[in-house]
């Protein structure tokens, strides 16, 4: 395994990993498969933010799964708090990768001066609820039908992970 910055080069890997998981799971709240389009915007908005596609590759180069982050409200006062999102190949589950994709995301995140990141996550998805409990995120909200997919309503949990203060705040 190489663990890599994702390149654009990436990205159509990265779609159909997003693709996959909007058309057969509640882990993504959207009913339609991201276009290229729609893909190319998500792109450069996260590197002309600075925020990190963090990817890792199977022996042959295929990328087996992705993590990122991004605001989490888009207000000023929200600036030191990041939304998480980790998605795993369906070939490649069950090997640890989204536990080291969360683990170096909150590296990251920390580096640039984060103080929050959040995990809102289908209330149903035991496995990622599972994986964010064990890297120390504590359950911190609970929404009831925040969507309907697959003909049911969704709740969500939210679980966060406070982090270091910034250094740059901590003696202010």
């Amino acid at each position: 395994m190489t663990w890599i910055d994702c390149m654009h080069e990436h990205l159509e890997a990265i779609r159909a990993i997003f693709n996959e998981a909007i058309v057969n799971s509640t882990a993504l709240y959207d009913y339609e498969p991201r276009s290229l389009e729609v893909m190319e915007a998500w792109w450069a908005a996260k590197k002309s933010s600075n925020l990190p596609v963090i990817g890792v590759l199977d022996e042959n180069g295929t990328l087996m799964g992705f993590g990122s982050y991004g605001p989490f409200r888009p207000h000023a006062a929200y600036q030191y708090s990041v939304e998480h999102s980790i998605y795993v190949d369906g070939r490649f589950r069950g090997r640890g990768l989204g536990k080291e994709l969360l683990r170096r995301l909150i590296d990251r995140a920390t580096q640039q001066g984060y103080h929050m990141m959040i995990g809102v996550i289908d209330a149903e998805n035991t496995a990622s609820i599972a994986l964010h409990a064990k890297a120390g995120f504590e359950p911190c909200g609970h929404i009831r039908h925040a969507g309907y997919k697959f003909g049911r309503w969704l709740d969500l949990a939210l679980y966060q992970l406070v982090l270091p203060v910034p250094e740059r705040l901590a003696n202010a």
